[in-house]
């Protein structure tokens, strides 16, 4: 591995942020981001990043590779849920391991902005639709986590339940907004994305900067939580992640050729959901433990993709180049 690629992604000023936010809350410092604040910055970060898709997806030419991506991202989506989550039912409870196996099947949306980022850092290029493929990745794996659920389970749900379930998947915030802005972005003329490029360009590193500060507050509170729950959780958070995001990174050379989009659909692969399964697991599965796989996504998975896996998948790929 280049050491000089994971020296710039470590000294990245937004990863900075995160390990200070992480170092404030083991110090108990009362250093926090107000919660509306915070919102308002994971929505920015989700349209603008949707926008900016939808515009790149403007000027591409719908051929192959993108036909292609789109296709290895539904596919991930379903086979991470159903691999993983015989490994987990060993383990932890019916309930449990199908909301981990959701989580791990689905995406992080801040993962994807994260990545995003380091790609423009580093000047490779990536196809608009990515943005695409991130939220198309979003809801099949809450289906297959609660399916499984379901068909290993003694309780048994109504069709309308699951409907429901889907349909909340379907209408999720991040994912309507998301695809919504992508939309938006794609049938903008290029004068008119000039006019809110201040907004939606010029400082999207800086509100990346503060989102990732309080991402590493949360996280940090939330890394005690999950250490006492076991060795095994803490190695699944990070193993699992890293099989998928290496494996993903050698083999999507077979389907797609841009270096940038076997990038992000590695880590998108490698990432978990801390958003919206969370939200629909509450739902789906009331008594699954949200102490363990939300700590799990956030406090081990997200902090090491966004560390170490991020130069770890991009060499692999220019390696198999």
């Amino acid at each position: 591995m280049d050491i000089h690629l994971l020296v710039d992604n470590l000294t990245n000023p937004a990863l900075l942020f995160f390990f200070l936010g992480i170092f404030a809350s083991q110090i108990k410092s009362d250093l926090e981001i107000p919660k509306n604040s915070s919102k308002f910055i994971s929505l920015y970060l989700l349209l603008s990043i949707g926008f900016k898709g939808g515009q790149e997806l403007a000027h591409s030419t719908f051929n192959t590779e993108i036909y292609n991506g789109l296709l290895l991202g539904f596919l991930l989506a379903i086979t991470v849920p159903l691999y993983t989550f015989f490994i987990l039912k060993k383990k932890f409870s019916i309930e449990n391991a199908g909301a981990i196996a959701a989580a791990y099947g689905s995406v992080s949306a801040v993962t994807f902005i994260t990545s995003v980022s380091f790609l423009d850092m580093e000047k490779i290029a990536y196809g608009g639709h990515m943005v695409a493929v991130m939220a198309l990745m979003e809801a099949p794996s809450i289906i297959v986590g609660v399916l499984l659920m379901r068909l290993f389970s003694n309780g048994k749900r109504s069709t309308n339940e699951l409907l429901q379930l889907v349909k909340h998947a379907l209408t999720n915030g991040s994912v309507l907004l998301i695809i919504g802005s992508l939309y938006i972005g794609y049938f903008a003329s290029d004068a008119q994305a000039a006019g809110i490029k201040p907004f939606t360009t010029d400082i999207f590193k800086g509100f990346l900067a503060v989102f990732l500060l309080d991402m590493g507050i949360t996280s940090g509170k939330k890394i005690g939580l999950l250490l006492k729950k076991g060795w095994f959780a803490l190695l699944f958070a990070i193993v699992i992640p890293c099989l998928n995001g290496c494996l993903v990174s050698y083999f999507s050379g077979f389907w797609l050729t841009e270096i940038g989009n076997r990038f992000l659909i590695a880590i998108l692969a490698a990432s978990a959901s801390y958003i919206a399964v969370p939200a629909a697991m509450r739902i789906a599965a009331p008594k699954a433990n949200p102490g363990l796989y939300l700590p799990m996504a956030l406090a081990i998975t997200f902090p090491f993709n966004i560390t170490l896996g991020m130069p770890l998948y991009l060499f692999i790929i220019e390696l198999s180049h």
